[in-house]
């Protein structure tokens, strides 16, 4: 006997529809009494998931007027107690009749309010339970929470309580969840975990524990094949480990995720980009223009471009699609650009840091290489992040604008390499028709980070865009 309950729009009748279908799948009979909806309702919402109620016994309300109508009732005993009664003899009889091994109550509310005291209630919850338990049978109780009360709960007398929840969100789709609240003598997942209701049913996203996923791999670097990037983070980045981008707009963050994921496509790794900005088409046209070619990756099925929309993909939603395209494909290398979209899928900033951890664990306990772009505020000077995740990371880029004789130029580094040595210099970079070029440490300058630094060497000789590197940064 288990309860399903939630407030009206949360899913129940589509959830408890899809347990007794399934059900009749497997041959089993099945039925559905309901005391809120007619048949035409249910039929409706059936079509409206491309369901057939074929097989499914259906049992109205409608079907007890005539045992409930008020010439019919003894007028000494006080009215609800009639009615419950003889409501629950009438569907015990259509339970013998049908003989069904699950059976659907819609819904709880109705039952409490024809019983009126907690006491009655109760007293026929206990009968109904002690009834079902020698025959075999599922129940499940729905319950809108609409007649809700002191003393009328029932989570003391049903084997397991499901819980559906629906979060309005001020902008885009709303934030639908299930959690499982208790299972009797059953070890469960705890937690709330996103789910959606679309065309042929609805769809569960279990929240990631990445202890319970472990896969062996081969430990190796992931080279972007640009020799002054791949010298600043020590041969590049490392299988099983998560990289973090940070700089302001227009730096060249994703460019370089860019560079690392045609390089490792080209080798002939699966490479998986999930994009909260641009869309694949976008993608594909903006890295041509510095000689990036991954149309013809993304034809031979070595890269994969995801657009996902915060306002309509739930973080639950994303991480399951990460997850299944990562186990399905054998991905080697995850883009994510960027977390600032992420962040606005996210109802409040602290759950983004435990999601990020738990995606971030996940992957690398499945070798799989992580590089995920953070937007910082501002262009010049001090930069500041919505949210703190570099901790998270095991390596963590910076790129940075620098003025520079009335020029703007780009600078990176490497500030953090948990897996292994790397260069601790600052190296300016270009991104032209060429590609993207990284040159020699800009030790002749203090402050470059700051964004206005300080010339303190003899000879500055810098990188010309759309020219290269000069001769004397090879």
């Amino acid at each position: 006997m288990y309860l399903l309950r939630g407030e009206p729009g949360t899913g129940k009748t589509t959830l408890a529809l899809k347990f007794l279908l399934e059900g009749v799948h497997q041959g089993e009979k099945c039925l559905y009494i309901t005391f809120s909806e007619t048949r035409d309702e249910l039929e409706a919402t059936a079509e409206s998931h491309g369901w057939s109620l074929d097989g499914l016994e259906l049992f109205e309300l409608t079907a007890l007027e005539h045992k409930l109508r008020p010439d019919a009732q003894n007028t000494i005993f006080h009215p609800s107690e009639i009615e419950l009664a003889e409501t629950t003899q009438v569907i015990t009889a259509e339970v013998e009749r049908i003989r069904p091994s699950r059976i659907v109550f819609d819904s709880a509310s109705e039952m409490r309010l024809m019983a009126e005291t907690s006491l009655r209630y109760r007293r026929q919850l206990l009968a109904l339970k002690q009834y079902f338990s020698g025959r075999q049978c599922t129940v499940l109780f729905l319950d809108d929470l609409t007649a809700n009360g002191e003393g009328f709960q029932i989570e003391s007398i049903v084997h397991g309580v499901i819980g559906l929840v629906k979060n309005q969100s001020a902008y885009g789709m709303d934030q639908r969840q299930l959690r499982v609240e208790k299972l009797r003598g059953v070890a469960y997942f705890e937690g709330g975990h996103d789910c959606l209701i679309r065309t042929g049913g609805m769809a569960v996203f279990p929240r990631l524990m990445a202890s319970h996923e472990h896969k062996s791999y081969e430990k190796e670097s992931i080279a972007s094949d640009v020799a002054g990037l791949d010298e600043l983070l020590g041969g590049g980045i490392d299988r099983g480990t998560s990289t973090l981008l940070l700089g302001p707009a227009g730096s060249g963050k994703s460019t370089i995720t860019l560079q690392f994921a045609h390089a490792a496509a080209r080798r002939g790794d699966k490479v998986a980009i999930f994009s909260f900005e641009e869309s694949a088409n976008s993608i594909i046209s903006r890295s041509s223009a510095f000689n990036l070619d991954f149309e013809s990756l993304v034809k031979r099925g070595l890269v994969t471009v995801r657009k996902i929309s915060p306002a309509e993909v739930s973080t639950g939603e994303f991480a399951d699609d990460v997850r299944a395209l990562v186990d399905k494909h054998d991905v080697k290398l995850v883009v994510i650009d960027s977390l600032t979209g992420y962040l606005h899928a996210m109802p409040e900033q602290k759950y983004l840091i435990l999601q990020m951890h738990e995606l971030l664990a996940h992957l690398n306990q499945r070798g799989v290489a992580t590089v995920a772009v953070l937007t910082q505020s501002g262009m010049m000077g001090q930069m500041h992040s919505q949210v703190d995740l570099t901790y998270l990371a095991d390596t963590v880029v910076i790129t940075r604008f620098f003025e520079y004789r009335g020029s703007v130029k780009n600078a990176v580094s490497v500030v953090k390499k948990r897996t292994g040595a790397h260069e601790k210099t600052i190296r300016e970079f270009v991104i032209d028709g060429n590609g993207l070029h990284v040159g020699h440490a800009l030790d002749e300058f203090q402050g470059v980070l700051t964004g206005v630094p300080r010339y303190v060497g003899k000879s500055a000789a810098m990188l010309k865009r759309g020219e290269g590197p000069s001769k004397e940064f090879p």
